[in-house]
């Protein structure tokens, strides 16, 4: 049985705003059906594009904190970002973070006169 070690904020708003990026790629999907495969409106395309370009330049933004906060190696921090372009891909991202312990706060490093 493995230990799971609770999420840090940067871990927990990182886990949030992929989950959001996923949904509104969800709802740009569905109006880009519905606009260009039925032809029945375009409103979805309307509002998810505009809430998915906000989500899209939000997690990225977060994606570079989160990293930076919980010092993800280089690999994990172009994992995270270049995530964000396929549809759906921030949530499988997120799960393997949060298997890896990537999203929880990183171990204090011992200093020389901690260990004095």
């Amino acid at each position: 049985m493995t230990s799971v070690t609770p999420l840090s904020p940067a871990g927990r708003v990182f886990a949030v705003v992929a989950f959001l990026e996923a949904a509104t790629w969800a709802g740009l999907l569905l109006g880009m059906y519905l606009k260009y495969v039925s032809g029945t409106t375009d409103v979805g395309v309307w509002l998810f594009g505009r809430l998915h370009g906000a989500a899209f330049l939000l997690y990225v933004a977060v994606a570079v904190v989160a990293g930076a906060r919980l010092r993800w190696p280089l690999w994990a921090l172009l994992v995270a970002v270049l995530a964000a372009i396929p549809p759906l891909l921030t949530l499988p991202v997120e799960y393997v973070f949060r298997r890896k312990g990537l999203l929880s706060a990183p171990p204090l490093r011992a200093t020389p006169q901690a260990a004095k």
